[in-house]
């Protein structure tokens, strides 16, 4: 590639005005930019090439001595002295500019070319002291080329798939194992691309595989070709040419196509004149200082002469904005009432700064139900830990994830938990629905503040992340001892999660379930692996979990010891799995064969047995 020297000094003059670099770009004209910098403390002077002449004053701009020192009885023209800088400024710019292009002039055009650049077939390289520009002639194809067997491909693998199906699993571990690059297109993540598949293929069924624009088909024909030996020849013949824009295109990042369902919340338009004309005061109410509310009569008041209704009117909307959890009550109390009552906007709760799923402003969109908000929850992050983990779960690429098109649109689906209703949920939804809310705040609390380190850091993590869901904040400690675990104590805590009167004590789980515990993940190598459940058959994955943990190491026997060795997991919540022997006798449909029958011989016989607690390692799952 060749640059023309007055294209350099054109840059370098264009630069001398803006010497900020822009480092999102990577264009040659950027990389100039980048490399000018302010080489004095703070003056953003740039200095020109050693071999060229010292740029002269501008006229009228002699040496300035130094301002005298301000004192209380001096006064200075601000809005002078900004025009006097840029004056300054934009004249020195000039004068550099002008030096350089008279220079140019002069100089002789093979001169300039040894001065300033050296040349070879692939790479021309430009010097000047403080610039640096090296420009790489790129092989058209060069990105678009894929290597097999030797072989450069030139074309583009692309399959449409949905999360949790085995037979896209299939596909997936096929492309990676054979080294293959290819485009996967999610249809739980990008659910207009579902469409674009019908209309391709016919059907809605996944896997569809493409081969540039060409229909190769699903798992049996790649089963077919892969069985028969030939998948090379044919998958070279099919991607012989550069891929044209009739394939089907990769997904964009920061485009959301899934909110064309969505609709503003019918009180909208009412609560957005309540935000504007309440009068937001901090107040004095029972020896505490509540910040940010205002009194109930004041509301009605409002609506009266907004809405021109009566005041039972007004009190009957109180109630559906609070049955709505766009305000509550201060302290609990009440869901809404007239007169000297306080209440609060869902975004000025003092928990609001705590929960990383609000970002500024309260989510106005109708709410949607929450097994719908539960079911994309399961659907995007299933999608993420096929695309960022290994195989087996038990390694999870953070990075990566926390630079996906699927984790921006998570992060984007867990503010539609605002002010979901919970109360509408089953039992087993219940219990997924939290299951995987607790296992995904993992995710985006790594991602987010980072994997803690020490006994401190850990308690923070688990309590001070949270959400806000149903208008209420949730802990990653409060979502397992508070629900999951019906209100019991925390490890080494000394109080409950809720207290009586706390809205979140009717959503705890009627019945403890110690299987939860092999079902969450809290991004640690001695942890459950990550997973994420349907309502349908979460009993049923619980207990698969469970055995997986206790196969993979879990559990342990010494039969000559006479010596279990258990998870420390077990330790730590005993009172949820019983006495000693309760637990082993538990623990024995969660084995192996060979694990089960020694465990079994020592319970038989009668002997004492020895159950000693495995360390628990703290590290990442990365």
């Amino acid at each position: 590639m060749k640059m023309e020297s007055a294209e350099i000094l054109n840059r370098f003059s264009e630069n001398a005005d803006n010497p900020s670099p822009d480092h999102n770009s990577n264009s040659n004209s950027d990389a100039v930019e980048d490399s000018i910098k302010s080489k004095s403390d703070g003056e953003g002077i740039i200095q020109p090439h050693s071999q060229l002449p010292k740029p002269e004053a501008p006229s009228g701009l002699s040496p300035v001595s130094p301002p005298p020192p301000v004192t209380e009885n001096s006064f200075l023209d601000m809005p002078t002295i900004g025009k006097f800088i840029r004056e300054r400024t934009n004249n020195f710019s000039a004068a550099i500019a002008k030096t350089l292009s008279s220079l140019k002039e002069n100089i002789d055009e093979d001169a300039w070319s040894e001065t300033v650049m050296i040349k070879s077939d692939e790479v021309t390289q430009f010097n000047i002291s403080g610039l640096k520009v090296v420009v790489k002639i790129k092989n058209e194809d060069e990105d678009e080329n894929i290597n097999i067997n030797g072989h450069d491909i030139k074309g583009r693998i692309s399959f449409f798939s949905r999360s949790n199906c085995r037979d896209s699993t299939a596909v997936r571990t096929f492309f990676r194992q054979k080294g293959l690059q290819f485009i996967e297109i999610n249809i739980d993540v990008y659910p207009k691309r579902e469409k674009e598949l019908i209309q391709r293929t016919g059907s809605s069924q996944v896997p569809q595989i493409f081969f540039n624009d060409k229909l190769f088909g699903g798992l049996v024909a790649l089963n077919s070709l892969r069985n028969s030996g030939s998948f090379d020849h044919r998958f070279r013949e099919m991607l012989v040419k550069k891929c044209s824009s009739a394939a089907p295109s990769p997904p964009v990042y920061g485009f959301d196509d899934d909110h064309d369902d969505e609709s503003m919340d019918d009180l909208l338009d009412i609560i957005r004149v309540l935000r504007q004309k309440l009068p937001i005061q901090d107040r004095l109410m029972k020896m505490k200082i509540v910040k940010n509310c205002f009194a109930g009569s004041e509301m009605v008041e409002v609506l009266l002469h907004h809405l021109d209704c009566g005041r039972r009117k007004g009190v009957e909307i109180g109630k559906q904005l609070s049955k709505k959890h766009l305000i509550h009550h201060v302290f609990g109390e009440n869901d809404f009432e007239d007169g000297n009552h306080f209440y609060r906007f869902l975004e000025h709760e003092p928990y609001i700064p705590k929960c990383y799923n609000f970002r500024g402003c309260t989510n106005d969109f109708e709410p949607k139900t929450a097994s719908l908000v539960g079911q994309r929850l399961d659907k995007i992050m299933s999608a993420i830990l096929e695309s960022y983990a290994s195989d087996d779960r038990c390694h999870v690429d953070y990075v990566a994830i926390s630079r996906s098109e699927e984790f921006r649109r998570y992060v984007n689906l867990a503010q539609d938990l605002h002010r979901v209703n919970l109360f509408t949920l089953s039992a087993d939804e219940k219990l997924a629905f939290f299951l995987n809310l607790y296992n995904a705040m993992v995710i985006h609390a790594i991602i987010r503040i980072g994997h803690p380190e020490g006994v401190i850091e850990r308690k923070s993590f688990f309590s001070d992340f949270q959400y806000v869901v149903g208008g209420y904040p949730y802990s990653l400690s409060t979502i397992k001892n508070g629900i999951l675990r019906s209100n019991r104590r925390g490890t080494y805590s000394l109080v409950k999660p809720f207290g009586s009167g706390d809205k979140r004590l009717e959503l705890t789980t009627q019945k403890m379930n110690p299987l939860i515990h092999f079902g969450l993940c809290n991004g640690t190598k001695s942890s459950p692996t990550v997973r994420f459940f349907t309502s349908q058959g979460v009993e049923a994955d619980l207990r698969f979990a469970t055995r997986e943990f206790f196969q993979r190491g879990g559990m342990e026997v010494n039969l000559d010891g006479r010596t279990i060795y258990l998870t420390r997991i077990i330790k730590w919540f005993k009172s949820d799995f019983g006495q000693d022997k309760e637990i082993l006798k538990w623990i024995i449909s969660y084995l192996d064969a060979t694990k089960a029958g020694l465990l079994t011989h020592l319970l038989s016989d009668g002997g004492p047995i020895n159950i000693v607690y495995q360390n628990y390692d703290w590290s990442m799952n990365s």
